[in-house]
């Protein structure tokens, strides 16, 4: 009996669990636009990449960074305004989509994907930034120079 009752109780829990973590995953991409009002948020822990928060996460972490070069002077520029995506439930920069800026073979494309895109810059630096340890020293990055594009 007390079996029975355990597994009922652990039945509950995951429907009401299943419910709340659909809710979040559709609440501001799907909900919110058709009742055309923001809803509560629920607060619980709900990544806001929905399905995709099972990943492995390692202690070291490595990004590009691009800058845009007007007059000589560099500027870093915003991954968000260089790939321009609205997936639902996830940030596409966040999952490391830039990272194939940083290979050599798709260097050309890449290049002259920014020129088109950015007419207003002369050139493009791509850098790509290391932290080797996030737990131990979130704060040390290092940034090496991969490749420039060459002016226009």
């Amino acid at each position: 009996m007390k079996k029975r009752i355990r597994n009922i109780f652990i039945s509950i829990f995951v429907v009401v669990w299943l419910c709340a973590f659909h809710y979040e995953s559709i609440r501001y991409f799907y909900l919110e636009p058709v009742l055309g009002q923001r809803l509560p948020k629920i607060k619980f822990l709900f990544p806001p990449a929905g399905w995709i928060m099972f990943y492995r996460v390692d202690d070291q972490f490595a990004y590009p960074e691009i800058y845009g070069v007007i007059k000589g002077a560099p500027q870093v520029i915003d991954p968000h305004d260089i790939i321009r995506t609205r997936f639902i439930g996830f940030d596409n920069i966040r999952r490391g989509i830039l990272g194939a800026a940083l290979s050599g073979y798709r260097r050309q494309d890449f290049c002259r994907y920014m020129h088109r895109n950015f007419p207003v810059f002369d050139d493009f630096y791509v850098t790509a930034v290391n932290i080797p340890s996030v737990t131990k020293a979130p704060y040390d990055r290092q940034q090496i120079p991969v490749y420039q594009c060459g002016g226009k």
